[in-house]
């Protein structure tokens, strides 16, 4: 319903339909009814008490705050797939420049060391990358997120686990074509085994260090505290 800059008249328009699709609609005959007979106002449009609110304070169960917040930051993912498009692309180039540095490595004394320093690449990159991808997710939704929590909507651990879930598919995704891509190129064990073995460390080195990136964006009170930290 915002009306964004440079696009007043665009967006006007999307008002209007959305004003008149909810004018025609069986709520908005309800609502006018209650408006021009007054009788129960309260019944209808007061918030009532529900089981277990004076317990806990909250109007909604714990499963359906986790879905709602997760179907909102699901959203949020998807309103940017370009984005993840720039992220799995950066990936591929860091993947296949280490892949040429240390392009097809025998098991000589040379080879091993270079293999050495193409898994500390591994991690380092997973590390970085994954460390500043989250630092912003937390300190830029602070303010919302402390107005909602007040307001009773949903609990810290509901909103906690709905926002690192809905961004698991990203983060399974990177290790994956950065594995996928240098593994082959470097000459490292051949097998399957061997692969979806590295595969997995991979993946729990990024989500180790995507948990790191979280602690220090719930940690600082802004961006650049978080960057600075």
């Amino acid at each position: 319903l915002a009306i964004a800059p440079n696009k007043e008249t665009e967006c006007r328009d999307t008002i209007k339909k959305i004003c008149d699709s909810f004018a025609v609609s069986p709520i908005a005959r309800e609502v006018m009814e209650v408006a021009n007979t007054g009788k129960n106002v309260e019944e209808h449009y007061f918030l009532q008490p529900m089981e277990g609110v004076s317990r806990t304070g909250y109007r909604s169960s714990w499963w359906t705050q986790f879905y709602y917040v997760l179907w909102r930051s699901w959203l949020t993912v998807l309103k940017d797939p370009m984005l993840v498009k720039v992220r799995l692309l950066q990936t591929a180039m860091v993947a296949t420049l280490i892949g040429s540095i240390y392009f097809g490595q025998k098991l000589d004394q040379d080879g091993v060391m270079n293999i050495n320093g193409s898994l500390f690449l591994f991690l380092t990159n997973m590390t970085f990358q994954n460390v500043f991808a989250v630092i912003n997710v937390f300190s830029a939704e602070l303010p919302v997120f402390l107005r909602e929590k007040r307001s009773r909507l949903f609990r810290v651990d509901t909103y906690f686990l709905g926002k690192t879930i809905a961004e698991v598919p990203l983060f399974l995704a990177v290790p994956f074509v950065f594995t996928s891509i240098t593994y082959p190129m470097i000459g490292l064990k051949s097998g399957a085994v061997h692969y979806l073995t590295a595969l997995m460390i991979v993946v729990l080195v990024a989500n180790v260090a995507t948990s790191f990136g979280y602690l220090i964006s719930c940690a600082s009170s802004s961006i650049s505290m978080a960057l600075s930290v």
